[in-house]
């Protein structure tokens, strides 16, 4: 069974209790260099962190639909930008927004686990400074090519049904499967069918390298361009289970701008 790579967080992140094998962290990766990433977000509700996202403008957040929760009380009411280590206040580096909007995309399917995207408007402009800045949308779209590198990041869980998630923002290097191989039956076995519009991608053959629970929404980066969106996968760190992205191809870009200008 796959699952979305979402932390259901019910208690504060300090001591979180997380749905078994459902989310995303960063497996075999590195802490990255403190705000190099100034793009990435944090999202919460009132229990804590429970995706990860990309500014894309200044009032508006890219992610994953499936870390949306129709129920007020757990879902996205705050998001985070500005933040390395969840433990430290950074508050000269921080800014805080609440959520205004969210738009899901039309076609999403949570059963086939297409189209796994959405939009959350901000109640108000973040101001672009060192550590909070936006990551533009790319103006042509490339498929990687089977085999390239790209880097996927966030705060989720750094080993397979680890009780929480990394305190400090992490990312690895992932290697682009063919989708023919991702259907495999070594691999998903169309269960569910990876389509163009997904992405997989994880361990080179050799060395393990994954997103995991928690980094659901989180961007997937080739050659430093935003290609994708962390959506889900089966366990963590599994050579034959790789983390599937939801792929921005042209279709889903022009979804984008009619909202972001």
């Amino acid at each position: 069974m796959t699952l979305p790579r979402l932390a259901c967080v019910f208690l504060l992140y300090a001591s979180c209790l997380v749905c078994p094998n459902d989310g995303v962290e960063i497996i075999n990766g590195k802490e990255v260099v403190p705000h190099s990433m100034p793009y990435m977000a944090l999202l919460e509700n009132k229990q804590g962190p429970i995706c990860g996202g990309t500014l894309i403008s200044p009032k508006w957040v890219l992610t994953a639909a499936h870390c949306y929760n129709g129920t007020k009380k757990f879902n996205i009411n705050k998001v985070m930008l500005g933040v390395h280590n969840l433990k430290n206040e950074e508050n000269d580096s921080r800014q805080i927004r609440e959520v205004k909007d969210f738009i899901i995309h039309p076609c999403y399917d949570s059963q086939e686990k297409v189209n796994d995207l959405m939009l959350i408007k901000l109640a108000k402009s973040v101001k672009e400074t060192k550590t909070v800045s936006v990551l533009p949308l790319r103006k042509s779209v490339e498929d990687p090519p089977t085999g390239s590198t790209c880097l996927v990041a966030g705060w989720g869980y750094t080993k397979n049904k680890a009780k929480k998630g990394s305190d400090v923002l992490m990312s690895v290097n992932v290697t682009v499967i063919d989708r023919v191989k991702c259907n495999s039956k070594q691999y998903y076995n169309f269960k569910p069918t990876i389509t163009r519009g997904h992405i997989c991608a994880g361990s080179d053959g050799t060395n393990v390298a994954d997103s995991c629970n928690g980094d659901s929404g989180g961007p997937l980066l080739c050659k430093r361009n935003l290609v994708g969106v962390t959506s889900f996968g089966e366990d963590c760190g599994r050579i034959q289970k790789p983390g599937v992205y939801a792929f921005l191809t042209e279709k889903q870009i022009k979804w984008i701008r009619k909202y972001v200008k």
